[in-house]
């Protein structure tokens, strides 16, 4: 009986005998993964509804300004050079207008991150609401 004990002399097996162990172990494993409901995954988003009466097609649109800022630390307001305070100045003004123009941020890609992160706090600062960074298509590479 080579199976009994490992040796051949009849006394007992004094190993614990692992394998039924394992299975039960198994087996609870196997049914603790199927009660286990399915995770899923939502992030709720309240998306607003269609307007059923769209504006005419012949709407103008409101005014657009644009901010460059250079790669030789320059602040262009639709294309003319200006200081921060009167880029402050600027903002009040637009700000008024009804309806609001919409405030474009084109950074060259050179540009100053300081001078760029100081003009973006300026923006914030001034309660500007119609805000949007343009020229990003023209930094992007296709796969490569």
């Amino acid at each position: 009986m080579a199976m009994s004990g490992g040796k051949d002399d009849g006394a007992p097996m004094l190993d614990m005998n692992m394998t039924p162990l394992i299975d039960v172990l198994l087996v609870l494993l196997i049914m603790f993964i199927i009660t286990i409901p399915v995770a899923t995954h939502a992030v709720n988003i309240d998306l607003p509804q269609p307007d059923p009466n769209p504006p005419p097609e012949n709407m103008i649109e409101p005014d657009q300004n644009k901010i460059v800022l250079t790669q030789a630390n320059e602040i262009l307001w639709n294309g003319t050079a200006i200081n921060q305070n009167e880029l402050v100045r600027n903002l009040q003004f637009t700000k008024n207008i009804v309806p609001e123009p919409e405030l474009q941020f084109e950074p060259e890609a050179s540009a100053s991150y300081d001078l760029s992160a100081r003009v973006l706090n300026v923006i914030k600062g001034s309660g500007v609401t119609r805000f949007g960074f343009v020229g990003n298509e023209q930094y992007r590479s296709f796969g490569k």
